[in-house]
């Protein structure tokens, strides 16, 4: 029988839906399953999104340019701008999908044995496109106790070496929530200079930013701009998971012309996700002030119930849509894993992403949680008891 590819072998199993066969055999089983485990709003699409896909009319499903439409990249230009980006058309790519424009961009700007350094935990996809270019991720360990605060300049210092190539940042942070401040990125900007690195910046959660924290972009520091790779992705932004639509931004002319060939390669971007991308720039400012509204009332209404439980920890993020927390548990996967198997209330249980998996340090985060509040607040309140019931029964409490 052939053998399978190192390289295959070697790709990580998705915590966010590793566990989806034990959450469809609970189902199957009759029981009710909340799922915090993975970032698919419930909240509405935008009407005018929709309406945008409603009334195409064409004859021909056609390809569209490898960079995206002219149309929508004047619209993105135009939403890009209005944040203060100072961008024009020719300096985005439209891809499939915000996964895409991290690994055009891992591509880009990374051979195969360079070194990217990660705050972690972080986005798990970046382990498995790092994987995919056989690139060496160097994490640097930020901590609960703190907030999942950037790491010290000085830690990432002792990692960087002739190999090292890039910084990666998600900011707002999944999956931690983490808000980074003006300062930070201050620090990074110097960092990055210092050593001749790229900056990515994952930003798909940019607005979603609560009590009146500042939401700061490196496109907003000055002197970074032939370092700085923005990706970003309407799956949050408008709660269009299923739009697979994203872009790469950056001044930097050599990355965007190198970028284009990857882009070229698979041809081009949907033509019909375009469309209704379009549309969705005009989305009204009073839909963001609704959804994040919406959002931090989950969000208290979460962290809140966690740090009643005995034994629980979790801190209140700055942004995003997801918490992580520390449990008194003795291994995150057998946990999530034994909730869906083993344990149920008034036939309910809870789906989790357990925290290890957003980890490139062996043996970290074996103790803590992700939790996505994408539910209602009543179906939030309905998870956080039966979560707090089964920590009362879970034989590998820790006290």
């Amino acid at each position: 029988m052939p053998k399978i590819s190192q390289k295959g072998l070697r790709m990580p199993a998705s915590p966010i839906r590793k566990l989806t066969p034990f959450a469809d055999k609970a189902k199957q089983d009759g029981k009710k399953v909340y799922h915090l485990n993975i970032g698919q709003p419930d909240i509405e699409t935008p009407a005018g999104m929709l309406d945008a896909v409603k009334n195409i009319d064409f004859n021909i499903w056609a390809y569209t340019a490898s960079e995206g439409t002219l149309n929508y990249r004047k619209k993105l230009a135009e939403y890009y701008n209005k944040l203060g980006y100072g961008i024009g058309t020719q300096d985005i790519i439209v891809t499939t999908g915000g996964s895409e424009a991290i690994t055009i961009a891992m591509m880009t700007c990374l051979d195969a044995g360079d070194e990217v350094i990660i705050p972690e935990p972080f986005y798990a996809n970046y382990n498995g496109f790092a994987s995919q270019g056989d690139v060496v991720v160097k994490p640097i360990l930020s901590y609960i106790e703190n907030d999942f605060a950037l790491p010290p300049i000085s830690e990432f210092e002792k990692l960087i070496t002739d190999k090292t190539k890039a910084i990666i940042i998600c900011n707002p942070n999944n999956p931690t929530g983490y808000l980074y401040t003006r300062e930070e990125l201050e620090a990074l900007k110097t960092l990055c200079l210092k050593y001749d690195l790229y900056l990515l910046c994952d930003e798909a959660y940019r607005e979603f930013c609560y009590d009146g924290r500042e939401f700061i972009s490196p496109m907003h520091l000055e002197g970074l701009e032939n370092n700085v790779i923005v990706l970003d992705t309407v799956s949050k932004r408008y709660s269009a998971c299923g739009a697979r639509l994203g872009c790469i931004i950056t001044k930097n002319k050599e990355v965007w012309t190198t970028a284009l060939k990857f882009a070229q390669a698979r041809l081009s971007p949907g033509m019909v996700e375009q469309i209704a991308g379009e549309a969705a720039v005009d989305t009204p400012d009073s839909y963001f002030e609704m959804v994040n509204a919406e959002y931090k009332s989950r969000r208290d209404t979460l962290v809140n119930a966690l740090n009643n439980m005995d034994g629980v920890f979790c801190p209140t993020p700055g942004g995003a849509f997801y918490i992580v927390a520390r449990l008194p548990i003795d291994n995150a996967d057998k946990f999530c894993q034994w909730l869906l198997e083993n344990f149920e209330y008034n036939n309910q249980t809870v789906m989790l992403a357990p925290a290890t998996g957003f980890y490139s340090t062996p043996s970290s985060g074996l103790n803590e949680v992700r939790l996505a509040y994408v539910l209602n607040k009543d179906d939030l309140k309905t998870a956080m008891v039966c979560l707090e019931e089964a920590l009362k029964v879970y034989p590998g409490r820790t006290n």
